[in-house]
């Protein structure tokens, strides 16, 4: 049989609609899929985001062949496996000699190098990803010229273009955004419902077999892995956070609980991000529910706005500022990771929850990542290549596209101000507002100096001290250096001081 064209579809591609898979013809043309190594370990991936991409692969690669697509499969434990993308690619062709290679552009700058490279092997076509809402090409078009780029009027233009939550050409209730209506404390007399589980299939215990003996060495643990692997169980996922969730969202969005990792978030990212779920079509089911009366405004709109504002706005950023996106430091930081990042083992009660909620289940929610762990990486100066890393290893959901701007700028303010207004720095104070980590910490989250001061609060003002030239003039950052030169000279050497001892043994910072 001769073959067509060799159509390449990625591990977060697993999508019937893929540009790769347009036009093609079951009777000459083969889908080519192939775990590599390569992939599983640039990075010390969560073993459940392997778990879930692997499976997930292999349930899209059984649905085609049932639909009589030829799939070229290449399992991690093949023994001819090269374990590289390229590797497979070159081998394929070897195999098959198609006239042709067609794949979907990645999500990852450095596997689109590596795409590139294989056109030397047949004539390659990289087709766009149009599964996002707004190209790379239109985002291009709407940031030539501005002075800067908020989310804030992206996502009213991506509003507009779908038409969703409008009403007669303006925003509904007359306001787009209701983002001050989303940050209340949770009761402690609230219950979140549970989130649904979807126990593993053949096919899925196939794959949790085979990685811990393929790679043992992964992050995390695989222990009740239960995350929707196909389409069908995504959107199952998605009809139980419209109907028993997302009513609360807005309210609750912010707020923090231990033992509680999701509460009232949708928890479909993973989903999302490798293809089992079309953003449109989620977040029409959101405003379904709020025309009907289910969902309030404040909630649909809240979760909306993540979905074609900042899902969308900070794939843009990437792709319209990289490579040189990539090593961007505006604030000069440059110590280590703490090793508390990967174990947990740490006094301060915020970062030990979030952590082992990140090594137990590969998720945590948007403020648990910007205001805890990335609030206390910003604080310490850890260099963004180190959080960067640990950032896209940890949680299910994240690939390059999606991760780099919300860490190296929203979270770490690296960028200079490309993604965020302002550096999202804060001390114990505002933790303790949204969670109850701080109930029970060895640390006292109400004092800035002595020995069981949270160490939030003295890093904190030693990073408005530390930086204080350059937010001169960001009228955001007035309130808290108008503060810190309101302060005595004496309480101001004593926070200093408290800093630089607590940073300087920061890498041995363990218990």
């Amino acid at each position: 049989m001769s073959v067509a064209t060799l159509r390449v579809v990625l591990g977060d591609q697993v999508s019937r609609g893929i540009s790769a898979l347009n036009d093609l013809d079951a009777a000459r043309d083969v889908v080519l899929m192939a775990e590599v190594m390569e992939e599983c370990t640039y990075v010390p991936h969560h073993v459940k985001k392997v778990v879930l991409v692997l499976s997930a692969m292999r349930h899209f690669a059984h649905a085609l062949v049932g639909r009589g697509v030829r799939v070229d499969y290449v399992a991690l434990d093949d023994p001819e496996n090269t374990q590289s993308l390229t590797g497979e690619v070159a081998r394929a062709v070897a195999r098959l000699r198609p006239e042709r290679i067609v794949a979907t552009e990645p999500g990852e700058w450095r596997v689109l190098q590596m795409m590139r490279g294989g056109s030397e092997l047949a004539e390659t076509e990289i087709r766009p990803d149009d599964r996002f809402l707004c190209s790379v090409r239109d985002f291009r078009l709407w940031a030539h010229g501005r002075r800067s780029l908020r989310m804030e009027f992206f996502y009213r233009e991506m509003r507009k273009r779908t038409g969703l939550l409008m009403e007669d050409g303006e925003p509904a209730g007359g306001r787009w955004n209701f983002d001050a209506e989303n940050r209340k404390r949770l009761p402690s007399r609230v219950v979140a419902p549970d989130v649904p589980r979807f126990a593993p299939d053949a096919i899925t215990r196939g794959v949790m077999e085979m990685v811990p003996a393929c790679l043992p060495r992964l992050f995390g643990e695989l222990d009740g892995f239960a995350l929707p692997v196909t389409a069908k169980d995504a959107r199952a996922a998605l009809a139980a956070f419209v109907a028993q969730r997302l009513p609360r969202f807005g309210d609750w969005q912010d707020a923090m609980r231990r033992d509680a990792p999701v509460l009232f978030h949708a928890q479909i990212s993973p989903a999302l991000n490798i293809g089992l779920l079309d953003p449109l079509v989620v977040c029409r089911a959101a405003e379904a529910a709020w025309r009907t009366g289910a969902v309030p405004l404040n909630a649909a709109e809240g979760f909306v706005r993540q979905i074609i504002g900042w899902r969308e706005f900070v794939r843009g950023i990437y792709w319209l500022y990289m490579p040189e996106y990539g090593a961007l430091n505006a604030l000069g930081a440059t110590r280590a990771l703490p090793p508390f990042y990967w174990d947990g083992r740490t006094e301060m009660a915020c970062i030990r929850e979030v952590v082992g909620q990140t090594r137990r289940e590969a998720y945590a929610h948007h403020i648990q990542r910007l205001m805890v762990t990335g609030n206390f990486a910003l604080l310490a100066g850890v260099h963004p290549d180190f959080v960067d890393e640990w950032y896209l290893a940890v949680y299910a959901d994240a690939y390059q596209w999606v991760e780099m701007p919300n860490t190296r700028g929203m979270a770490l303010y690296a960028d200079g101000g490309v993604v965020g207004s302002k550096p999202y720095a804060a001390s114990g104070a505002y933790i303790s507002r949204m969670s109850d980590y701080c109930r029970g910490c060895a640390y006292d989250v109400k004092a800035v100096v002595g020995e069981r001061a949270c160490p939030f609060n003295f890093l904190y003002w030693d990073f408005v001290a530390r930086h204080a030239e350059r937010f001169a003039g960001n009228p955001r950052m007035a309130l808290p250096l108008r503060s810190w030169a309101a302060m005595d000279g004496g309480k101001q050497a004593a926070i200093r001081g408290e800093a630089a001892r607590f940073l300087e043994g920061l890498e041995g910072w363990s218990v």
